[in-house]
């Protein structure tokens, strides 16, 4: 088995956290936004307004992905740290910018991430 290359591995991680919180903001911010019982944007102003949010994102996850492939990461591996961060940066997001109260599970989801992470990496360790 060839190793992973640390450097492109962090990386990755790093622009795949950037990514998910431009994506966390692309999908839910226009729910902060609407107040119950009060008109809100037009659907199609909404998502036209995610696209060009989630434009950012794309620009920054598409070449996070490249980088972990040439660092030697697979695509299982790929999909499952990104799911990971994905978790890892939506909690927050969803607390402080949301607004939503802290649930245990959401630790519980976090272990059970943390281990598809490691099963999906280990034969590399």
């Amino acid at each position: 088995m060839e190793r992973m290359n640390p450097a492109g591995v962090a990386a990755t991680v790093a622009m795949l956290a950037c990514s998910n919180l431009i994506m966390a903001f692309a999908w839910y911010w226009h729910l902060r936004e609407q107040k119950p019982g009060e008109s809100s944007w037009p659907m199609a102003g909404i998502i036209l307004a995610s696209w060009l949010i989630a434009l950012a994102e794309y620009a920054i996850a598409v070449p996070a992905n490249r980088i972990g492939a040439a660092a030697g990461m697979n695509v299982a591996q790929l999909k499952i740290v990104q799911e990971a961060v994905a978790l890892t940066v939506f909690v927050p997001f969803m607390m402080y910018f949301m607004g939503e109260r802290w649930k245990w599970d959401y630790l519980w989801a976090f272990v059970c991430m943390t281990g598809a992470v490691y099963f999906v990496n280990r034969s590399r360790m």
